[in-house]
């Protein structure tokens, strides 16, 4: 898009006359007169709009009339038109943002002491194509785990992830087009694997931590595997409790529900590219 053409209608001056020639040709000065303006002023905000070609000017007898062209505009309506099609799809990121913000608000307001959020649970349940052992390899191996354990708008940017009781676990994650580390880290969490079932039940514990280091709330996360109906799937129970809430920990919490639904969706993904 050529951006003379918003510069030249951001000026409210300029934004009137382009109104008066919506309505008809008009000359300079009868332009001037009804902007309340200047005719010299007036003359040189149509130059600015003649170069951003969305006024045209003739000469009729002895006047010069100037005339509005309607077709820059329309392209320009088009163009925002798009950009808030694009931003207002169903299903897209700034849907999932606003949905997280009305929750932040909600959970900011209860946020009022330590222990806030202490004993707060989330449930999650997805069918998966693949065998147990298939889920399994995605849950704990760091490399199938960096494919889907963040939400859509983010990537992993260190992990850590030893599959065994007692085993540390590291989770760093950056903003999806953060390539280089130029932004601030979005989250890190650090834990402990406590149970590890070979393909049938893996948990551990993760605490999200603040910006300044300091504990933002821990996780209590399990998985239960088990083979679906269909004989060739898997069902994924995935429950998290929540302990040691800070109040600074609202913004995080907040997000646990959409964030790891889409992560799980993700998960579902990489399965199915992997299964055909």
């Amino acid at each position: 898009m050529d951006t003379t053409l918003l510069a030249a209608l951001a000026d409210p001056a300029r934004w009137r006359l382009v109104s008066l020639l919506a309505e008809r040709p008009r000359p300079v000065g009868v332009l001037a007169r009804l902007a309340d303006a200047r005719q010299p002023q007036t003359t040189k905000h149509l130059q600015t709009l003649e170069r951003a070609g969305v006024v045209t000017s003739r000469r009729v007898g002895q006047r010069r009339l100037y005339s509005l062209r309607p077709g820059p505009l329309r392209e320009l309506a088009d163009a925002l038109t798009g950009l808030a099609d694009t931003a207002d799809r169903p299903g897209g990121l700034q849907e999932v943002y606003d949905r997280h913000a009305a929750g932040l608000d909600a959970e900011r307001q209860a946020a009022e002491r330590p222990g806030w959020a202490d004993g707060r649970s989330f449930g999650f349940r997805r069918s998966l194509a693949g065998s147990p052992e298939q889920v399994w390899r995605h849950l704990t191996e760091p490399a199938l785990l960096a494919r889907w354990w963040t939400p859509d708008d983010l990537r992993v940017s260190e992990l850590v992830f030893q599959a065994r009781p007692g085993g540390r676990i590291v989770l760093e994650y950056r903003d999806i087009e953060d390539t280089e580390g130029s932004d601030a880290v979005a989250g890190r969490a650090e834990g402990v694997v406590e149970e590890a079932c070979l393909q049938e039940r893996l948990g551990y514990r993760m605490s999200t931590l603040l910006p300044d280091g300091g504990l933002a709330f821990t996780a209590h996360i399990a998985f239960a595997l088990s083979p679906a109906d269909s004989g060739t799937d898997t069902q994924l129970d995935a429950h998290w409790r929540i302990t040691d809430s800070a109040i600074e920990s609202a913004d995080f919490i907040a997000g646990i529900e959409i964030g790891f639904g889409q992560s799980l969706d993700k998960l579902a993904a990489a399965l199915t590219a992997d299964d055909q």
